[in-house]
């Protein structure tokens, strides 16, 4: 049976999972391959529709990125440039509005399931999007001047160094965009939430099932080593967890590795370093991230290694960033740390297809997957009932396929960072 990731979010779980492995032959009307915040999101949008669902997950639910993350909701929009350049050829003038939609959806709907479900992961609002270089602070003020052209003046702040002092102990920032419609939560608990809700609803749920074929043709399905279920519709959410369907998917996403850790809880320290408990992350190319945990521990992430491989040590590594940016906390214990496979997209734009009449599949968040996997569970649910505008649009993206899969593709984004971090140090 799969073990979950020694985490903070691990050790803190509301209810763990234990959904029977899939035996015998079930019938539904979509079969979800992942049990990640894709395939679950998925589930509750087709589940609310009316729909009989079944969720097929290899390890547990919300073993991947999804329960590993940094747990920050913005509306950082995955490949936002690449995305308005190439879907200016199908929205016309419209395409900004539709990206600035986009980029608030994802936390529109967590609000309204953590709601309507009752769903306990320490929501909370309140982010900086903060400047390591005094260069970035010109592209915060064009954030900034969109946000409140937009009708967001009331929830962004731009501020200077001195005001991010007083939100943060740290001497790091040049300044910051304070964003209060931004927010943080457990990720493992949302997700293992959602399935719960989902299940109400009446899908099934199997856990330890790894899919070992997607059937095509006119009844659909998958099938595991012990059990089948045929459908009227598959979704392939896996993102970089899965091999399936390689003649058409390989070399279209990598798993890059991000690391993060979690120290003992500070006590009174922790409203001394941030006091109005803000998420953080700043403007580099390969940033940090951070925030406080419900029982006031510091949750510090960063550092993505884009080789594919885990780090031996990660707070070894991560340890003199915390310290850099937060010097009262020299010597902090940690108490966890993991890693987290992130999908990784050349172009960073999500990819949405169909691999056969019948069968669909949803991927590649680079980075950005806690909002945009909510996003995309309901346009694949809209598209799977019918309604195919915002799919299209998506679908109509091109994307680089990587000869060699992995062994090309991992050291082209090692290559491609190492440059984007060379451009940083000019910036």
């Amino acid at each position: 049976m799969t073990q979950r990731s020694n985490s903070y979010y691990t050790a803190t779980l509301n209810r763990d999972t234990d959904y029977p492995t899939l035996q015998g032959r079930h019938k539904v009307d979509v079969v979800i391959i992942g049990g990640g915040f894709t395939g679950v999101a998925s589930a509750v949008e087709l589940a609310e529709k009316g729909l009989k669902v079944a969720i097929v997950e290899s390890h547990k639910i919300g073993w991947g990125a999804t329960g590993r993350n940094g747990g920050q909701v913005t509306g950082s929009l995955s490949g936002d440039g690449a995305m308005r350049k190439q879907m200016r050829n199908t929205l016309g003038y419209e395409v900004d509005d539709f990206i600035w939609h986009l980029r608030w959806r994802g936390h529109e709907i967590i609000q309204q399931r953590v709601e309507k479900y009752a769903i306990d992961c320490d929501l909370k609002h309140g982010h900086l999007h903060a400047a390591y270089k005094p260069s970035h602070m010109a592209g915060l003020r064009s954030d900034y001047d969109e946000a409140v052209r937009r009708g967001m003046g009331d929830e962004v702040s731009l501020l200077d160094r001195c005001q991010v002092r007083d939100l943060l102990q740290s001497e790091l920032y040049h300044g910051a965009i304070k964003n209060t419609r931004n927010m943080h939560l457990h990720p493992l608990n949302l997700c293992i939430g959602e399935a719960r809700a989902a299940e109400s609803l009446g899908a099934l749920i199997f856990e330890n099932s790894e899919v070992l074929e997607i059937i095509h043709g006119a009844t659909p399905g998958v099938r595991t080593a012990h059990g089948q279920i045929d459908a009227n519709q598959v979704l392939l959410a896996g993102d970089v967890y899965h091999k399936l369907e390689p003649g058409q998917l390989k070399g279209k996403i990598f798993p890059a590795m991000g690391g993060i850790v979690t120290t003992e809880p500070l006590g009174e320290l922790a409203k001394q370093i941030n006091p109005e408990d803000l998420a953080v992350y700043d403007c580099r190319f390969v940033l940090d991230y951070y925030r406080l945990t419900a029982d006031g521990r510091l949750l510090f992430g960063g550092g993505a290694n884009y080789s594919g491989k885990d780090s031996r040590d990660i707070a070894g590594e991560l340890r003199p960033c915390i310290e850099q940016t937060f010097p009262a906390l020299k010597g902090v214990k940690i108490d966890y740390q993991w890693s987290c496979a992130m999908g990784i997209v050349i172009n960073r734009i999500p990819q949405l297809g169909k691999l056969s009449d019948n069968v669909w599949y949803c991927q590649g968040y680079s980075g950005h997957g806690i909002a945009t996997t909510h996003i995309m569970g309901e346009i694949m649910s809209r598209a799977i009932t019918g309604q195919m505008q915002q799919f299209d649009t998506f679908a109509a993206c091109s994307h680089i396929r990587v000869p060699m899969g992995d062994l090309l593709g991992n050291p082209m984004l090692a290559a491609g960072m190492w440059y984007y971090q060379m451009l940083e140090k000019l910036r």
